[in-house]
């Protein structure tokens, strides 16, 4: 995965965002570690892994992948809001936990990214996220090439202004 490629498209998106809202200036990582955890909490309603009262099916897997690649657009927007981008590599990652516990690892990462705010927290809260690509069995090709076609949507969206 080129995540630097990732990191420059989120980064254009930003700007506009920013830019067309009367953004510009305004510290916006609260906001986004909240809309994080809301995309989180919505990828794991269309996986339904947790739901144990019902029988009704996960979503397809696209809505599942388009959903994950949500949050990622939010990990990569803190990343560039607080520096912490530059030496980040996307890990290639062999082993996951199962779904619920991997979606509780995810939102404990997101806590300690809050709480402190550094290069290993944010480094740690990348991997949880990996992790849970891997769990939901999605490869970093298929992260990227949905990540790129969510990117184009969202800026579609902020010329019909969403």
């Amino acid at each position: 995965m080129d995540i630097k490629k990732l990191f420059s498209m989120q980064r254009q998106l930003d700007e506009r965002i920013e830019t067309e809202r009367g953004l510009r200036g305004e510290r916006l990582v609260e906001r986004k570690l909240l809309a994080l955890l809301v995309e989180i909490g919505e990828l794991a309603n269309e996986t339904r892994c947790f739901k144990f009262w019902s029988s009704k099916p996960k979503a397809a897997e696209e809505t599942i992948l388009e959903e994950y690649v949500d949050g990622l657009h939010f990990i990569l927007s803190l990343g560039l809001d607080l520096s912490l981008h530059e030496h980040v590599k996307w890990p290639h990652v062999q082993e996951s936990h199962p779904l619920v516990e991997q979606f509780l690892h995810v939102f404990e990462a997101v806590q300690t990214f809050r709480e402190k705010m550094d290069e290993q927290a944010y480094d740690q809260l990348v991997y949880a996220y990996a992790q849970l690509g891997h769990a939901l069995q999605f490869n970093a090709e298929q992260i990227e090439r949905a990540y790129v076609a969510k990117n184009e949507v969202n800026h579609e969206r902020q010329s019909h202004n969403y």
